[in-house]
């Protein structure tokens, strides 16, 4: 878990997530750069704690929030390394148990969270993201809710998430039929901020998280409040409803089928009805 040193007051994260405070700026990335950042039950419970304790920290003015290597983060671990340590990636009602919370923690945020997207964003690594008030991704981002290609169905919020930002026909379609959405569309269906070219992109970042560490503390999050509050309704329904869904297709053939097909890479033979 994120802990607080009692003589700096320092944040510390744990080997998987990276935690660091500077000059107002919490900045939080998931870094299992091997599998484009997979989350664990572990992942997950330390970065929503971390947040948690942002909420009551005014050193805190903006939450930056990261992955290492190439991508964001590509979901909830399915490999055969997270399989293999079923203790350290938790079990999978504990990963949707902590995958709700963190969504929980970025969305009751009082500061801006700010989600730094430069590759893949997929499974409940788009909800991580989309849970974010601001969502800035390079030219080589894309998302994917890629839960139907395994059995599954979208969980962390995501389908509240979604629908909230770009309508019921472009939720579905990303739920349904698994695509990737690149930046360009992202950012022309209204699902990201910004998108900036590859070299410019680390530039944008900074100028925007500039703009929100000097702008007005409350100002900013009675704005957020108010826009969450018209939007997100369906939210807390939404996270309950998909881990009761999740976990009764986690014991579905179909799910054994599409995880086995996809450690295979080769596509799966669904047969439930």
């Amino acid at each position: 878990m994120t802990t607080i040193d009692a003589h700096t007051g320092s944040y510390s994260g744990i080997a998987d997530l990276t935690v660091a405070l500077d000059n107002g700026v919490l900045g939080v990335t998931f870094n299992r750069p091997d599998s484009l950042n997979s989350l664990t039950a572990s992942m997950l419970n330390t970065f929503a704690a971390t947040l948690e304790r942002a909420a009551t920290d005014p050193r805190v003015r903006v939450v930056r929030i990261g992955g290492a290597g190439r991508g964001f983060c590509s979901g909830a671990g399915i490999s055969e390394e997270d399989h293999a340590n079923p203790g350290a990636a938790g079990t999978p009602a504990d990963v949707l148990d902590a995958a709700n919370r963190a969504v929980r923690a970025i969305v009751n945020l009082p500061q801006p969270a700010v989600a730094v997207v430069q590759g893949a964003a997929a499974g409940v690594g788009a909800s991580l993201a989309l849970a974010c008030d601001v969502v800035l991704v390079s030219e080589k981002a894309f998302f994917m809710l890629a839960f139907t290609k395994i059995g599954l169905m979208p969980d962390g919020g995501a389908s509240a998430l979604i629908a909230a930002a770009v309508g019921r026909i472009r939720a579905m379609r990303m739920a349904l039929l698994a695509e990737r959405i690149s930046a360009a569309d992202a950012y022309g269906w209204g699902l990201v901020s910004a998108v900036y070219p590859v070299d410019e992109f680390d530039a944008g970042v900074e100028k925007v998280i500039a703009t929100l560490v000097s702008g007005p503390a409350i100002a900013l999050r009675n704005t957020k409040d108010a826009i969450n509050a018209a939007t997100l309704t369906e939210l807390e329904s939404a996270l309950e409803r998909e881990k009761r869904g999740q976990l009764a297709l986690l014991e579905s053939h179909d799910f054994r089928e599409g995880a086995k097909a996809f450690q295979q890479r080769r596509p799966a033979n669904f047969t439930d009805c």
